[in-house]
C-alpha cells in the first residue's frame, strides 16, 4: 500500500484513535479527526500539529448519520481520503446511559451504527477514485462472548464479520479493507474494566502494530497472537461451558 497522506480517524480524542493520529502525523499529512470530548480532541489536534501535520478536528457524534455524511463528504472534498479508520467505540462502562437496556442500545448504536455510517459515507469518494483503504476497529472480544460483556462482544462480532465480508466485495473497486482485532490496550475504556486484562499494552505500541498491518494490507490485524489463539479456542466452546469458565477465571483473579 502506498503511504496514506489524507487520513480520517473517528474516536481520535483518546486511546488507540489518538495514538494512531500521533503516529501518522508528519509534514505533508492531513488528518481529519473526530471524538466525543472537545477538550481531549483539541489536545490531539495540538499534538499532531506539533508533528507537522495539518488537521481538521470536529466533535461529531458518530451516531448522527446526517452529520457524519456531511462532515466526511466535506473532508473528502477538501482532502481526498486515502485511509479511513472507523475506530470510535464504547463499552457499557463508558456509556453515559444509566441502565442496562439503554447501555446496550448505546453500545450497538456507536459500535455498529457509528462504524457502518463512517464507512458508508467514505465509500462514494473512494469508489469514484478507484482507490482507498478502510480500517474497522473490532476486538478479540469478537471471537468469544463474555457473559458480562455480551453487548460489547456482539457489537464487535458484527463489525468484524461485516468488514471481512467487505474486503472481498470492495477489492474489485480498488478499495482495501482491514479489520483490527486488538486485545487489551490502555485507554479510558480499559481503565473502567475491573476484570483481569492479560497482555495489556499501551496505545502507542498498539498503534505501531496497526500501522504495520495496514501498510501490509492485512485483512485481519490481531494482537497479541497468544490471546487471539485463546479467544479462538474459547469461542469454539459450548456457551454454558464458556460462561462457567469465565466466572471461575474472574473469581480466581
Amino acid at each position: 500500500m502506498r503511504a496514506a497522506r489524507s487520513i480520517l480517524i473517528t474516536g481520535a480524542s483518546s486511546g488507540i484513535g489518538a495514538a494512531l493520529a500521533n503516529a501518522y502525523a508528519a509534514p505533508g499529512v492531513h488528518l481529519a479527526l473526530t471524538g466525543r470530548n472537545q477538550a481531549r480532541l483539541d489536545d490531539t489536534r495540538a499534538a499532531v500539529s506539533a508533528r507537522g501535520a495539518t488537521c481538521d478536528a470536529a466533535c461529531v457524534d458518530v451516531t448522527d448519520r446526517r452529520e457524519m455524511d456531511r462532515w466526511i463528504a466535506r473532508c473528502d472534498a477538501e482532502h481526498p481520503l486515502d485511509l479511513v479508520v472507523a475506530n470510535a467505540g464504547i463499552s457499557p462502562g463508558t456509556s453515559a446511559a444509566d441502565d442496562e437496556v439503554e447501555q446496550t442500545r448505546r453500545v450497538f448504536a456507536v459500535n455498529i451504527g457509528g462504524v457502518v455510517d463512517t464507512v458508508l459515507a467514505a465509500l462514494p469518494g473512494m469508489t469514484a477514485r478507484g482507490s482507498g483503504q478502510i480500517a474497522i476497529m473490532a476486538s478479540l472480544a469478537a471471537f468469544a462472548v463474555a457473559p458480562d460483556a455480551h453487548a460489547y462482544c456482539a457489537s464487535k462480532f458484527a463489525v468484524r464479520a461485516w468488514g471481512e465480508g467487505l474486503r472481498g466485495h470492495l477489492a474489485r473497486r480498488g478499495i482495501a479493507v482491514s479489520v483490527i482485532c486488538p486485545g487489551f490496550v490502555e485507554s479510558r475504556m480499559t481503565a473502567v474494566n475491573p476484570h483481569p486484562k492479560p497482555g495489556l499494552i499501551d496505545a502507542d505500541r498498539a498503534a505501531a502494530i496497526i500501522m504495520r498491518g495496514l501498510a501490509a494490507n492485512r485483512g485481519r490485524i490481531v494482537f497479541p497472537w497468544w490471546l487471539y489463539a485463546i479467544s479462538r479456542v474459547a469461542g469454539a466452546l459450548p456457551p454454558d461451558l464458556l460462561a462457567r469458565l469465565a466466572r471461575q477465571f474472574r473469581r480466581g483473579a
